[in-house]
């Protein structure tokens, strides 16, 4: 109840149109002195970690944008080597995992909702999840906000649905009502050795811009209907560790597994820090 009333302010605001002016003011290369003070105040207050990065001067990127999604350095990750290895597909917290239960998905306290409407109302995507397995992955603001493929794949489908941008904050998630089955998202449905995995980045207020590597910036627009694009086999391959695409701000990413396929890692705890390619299941 008190997470619900503290989440309350967010019900009535424009997200977005409040995320629209600042998507545009992170892509700005207006006023480079306020911007530099606003990235080493942003750094120094979420404890990011540039030492990481390709480049670690904030001098040198244009834009706050260019620096939230900073790349990595060549061998700041080590990708779990193992071939049944299931790996993190970013820089996150391990935020909840278990049985997908009757079509439902655990999302907090008294919370969950359906595997259908979080991958946008078909019944035919959601139906390999049926009693499947799920884990949700909170990226905070100090995150890299680059993401990854967790084991090798091949993309059969891309679906972007359109829906409100509430926060994705622990408080938010516990306090919203099918929160991740509300906000705008994009999913990806892809064929593995594990078998159908889902896999979905869902947008948060400021920004909820969300981009893949093969089709560029997938939102903004938002669109008020589901959008779809299928993909040919052998169209999109990916190895485990490849990169995949980037939150502009905002972002939660959902992995969706089949019945009886993974193990999750006994030794994740909820809220574990998580590194991309840090192994967080193993698969049959």
């Amino acid at each position: 109840m008190r997470d619900a009333l503290l989440t309350l302010w967010q019900r009535p605001l424009p997200h977005h149109f409040l995320s629209r002016i600042v998507h545009a003011l992170m892509r700005s290369t207006a006023l480079p002195a306020l911007r530099l003070a606003f990235m080493r105040w942003f750094v120094a207050r979420f404890g990011v970690v540039l030492a990481d990065a390709v480049q670690p001067e904030l001098a040198a990127y244009p834009t706050f944008n260019a620096f939230f999604t900073r790349a990595l350095r060549p061998g700041a990750r080590a990708i779990a080597a193992a071939a049944d290895a299931i790996a993190s597909p970013a820089d996150s917290r391990f935020s909840q995992s278990g049985a997908i239960e009757s079509g439902r998905i655990f999302q907090a306290k008294g919370r969950s909702f359906s595997a259908i409407e979080l991958l946008g109302g078909s019944a035919a995507d959601a139906a390999p999840f049926a009693d499947g397995e799920f884990a949700t992955l909170y990226l905070s603001p100090c995150d890299y906000h680059r993401v990854h493929m967790p084991l090798d794949g091949e993309l059969r489908a891309m679906v972007h649905v359109p829906g409100r941008l509430f926060s994705v904050s622990p408080m938010t998630t516990r306090g919203v009502d099918r929160l991740f089955a509300r906000n705008e998202r994009v999913a990806f449905l892809f064929d593995t050795a594990a078998g159908r995995m889902a896999y979905v980045m869902v947008g948060a207020l400021f920004v909820s811009s969300i981009e893949t590597v093969w089709s560029g910036e997938v939102t903004p627009p938002a669109g008020r209907a589901v959008r779809r694009w299928d993909y040919a086999p052998g169209q999109h391959h990916f190895r485990k560790g490849d990169e995949l695409g980037r939150f502009n701000m905002g972002s939660t990413v959902i992995l969706l597994f089949e019945r009886g396929r993974i193990t999750w890692d006994a030794a994740l705890d909820a809220d574990a820090a998580l590194q991309v390619g840090q192994r967080i299941a193993r698969y049959a």
